[in-house]
């Protein structure tokens, strides 16, 4: 076989994620690599946490990246919160509910499963029926933003459910981080992760997470070791702690870690209200040309997320056929309907540098081509 180098075909990316990657970072990923514990670096590991303290709206100071993508950041707030025995209450409405269930199993932990049917948001009112029924929860889990069905839930009301019950909160905002309204210290949250490749529009493979001084206080109590040494916040927070010192701990993603600093940076010019009103302003304009051509959304607009928009396939409309043309003729990803959606739904991203003009009227156009033929 003869190798050359890898040169992919430039796509314009409105799925689920990744989401389009701005000029700007990509750049940022060609300078030149330094050492992980080079004094310049360090440096900005210290801007790069601040940034992201911005973006999450904390002051927490354990706020940093895993070197890992949002998997590993979801799997980073379990294993250092949750012991074996205790009792987590786990809203599942969605695919990236069950992973939830599967990280407090996993644990030897009990999981009190919360069911909303796909597409709606998380019943508060099950979750009070959960804690009166289970008072010793230690924690509750829930997604802000589930990417597999396009739903947003109410998650300041959800953490103070957690609060009046003594209990910590673990939530998932690797969808909802730099797209729709996200308040870590105003809403009480205790542990957040998310990911890189959604609205802040970086390459994918990092995952901010921020721990707030009541999630510290018991990570730092624990009866038991963290069961992931490369995810226990008590050795690497030494890495990212601290102003312009670091211990080593591991080798981090340098040039990764360039592109997340310059897709914070960015955010942080644009303003974080901004682009909250951007993605919703782009989510407009993709509703009404999507209202148009006869596509009807899954998700009630109470609840529905700006930029992760479900449809219904039209009936007698091939899925793969149509996200097909797509990609060969328009270059252009959409992504396809996940678990009970699979067939019938469409999953259309506008995060971060995708939730522009120029992006809708491309699905648009495509959708309305592809459709008619």
């Amino acid at each position: 076989m003869n190798f050359t180098s890898f040169h992919p075909t430039p796509r314009t990316l409105m799925g689920p994620g990744p989401s389009d990657v701005s000029p700007r970072v990509l750049s940022a990923l060609s300078r030149p690599t330094i050492g992980h514990l080079d004094p310049e670096f360090v440096a900005m590991m210290d801007e790069l946490k601040a940034l992201l303290k911005y973006a999450f709206q904390t002051e927490n100071e354990l706020t940093m990246p895993v070197s890992a993508p949002g998997s590993a950041g979801m799997e980073t707030c379990f294993v250092n919160l949750i012991e074996p025995g205790e009792k987590v209450i786990v809203c599942v409405n969605g695919v990236f509910g069950t992973r939830m269930v599967e990280n407090v199993e996993r644990i030897g932990a009990t999981a009190i499963v919360v069911n909303d049917d796909w597409g709606k948001p998380v019943d508060l009112e099950k979750v009070k029926k959960a804690f009166s029924e289970h008072p010793d929860a230690a924690c509750l889990a829930f997604v802000h933003a589930e990417t597999s069905t396009g739903v947003l839930s109410d998650a300041k009301a959800l953490c103070q459910i957690a609060r009046d019950n003594g209990a910590l909160s673990i939530v998932d905002a690797v969808t909802s981080l730099g797209g729709v309204e996200l308040r870590v210290d105003d809403w009480g949250i205790d542990a957040v992760y998310s990911g890189s490749q959604k609205c802040l529009s970086c390459v994918p493979g990092i995952s901010p997470v921020s721990f707030s001084p009541k999630a510290v206080e018991k990570l730092k109590g624990r009866k038991t070791k963290v069961p992931s040494w490369f995810l226990d916040q008590s050795l690497v927070m030494n890495y990212w702690g601290g102003e312009g010192k670091r211990t080593y701990h591991h080798t981090a993603p340098v040039n990764a870690m360039y592109a997340l600093h310059e897709s914070l940076l960015l955010l942080k010019q644009e303003g974080l209200e901004n682009a909250w009103q951007r993605h919703k302003d782009q989510h407009e304009l993709l509703k009404k040309g999507l209202t148009e051509l006869g596509i009807e959304f899954i998700v009630d607009e109470a609840y529905r997320l700006p930029q992760l928009n479900t449809v219904v396939i039209p009936a007698g409309v091939d899925d793969a056929e149509v996200r097909g043309k797509l990609l060969n003729n328009y270059n252009l990803e959409i992504g396809a309907g996940l678990g009970i959606f699979a067939g019938k739904a469409w999953r259309i991203g506008l995060m971060g540098y995708a939730a522009r003009e120029e992006n809708v009227a491309l699905c648009l156009t495509a959708l309305k081509s592809a459709l008619a033929k």
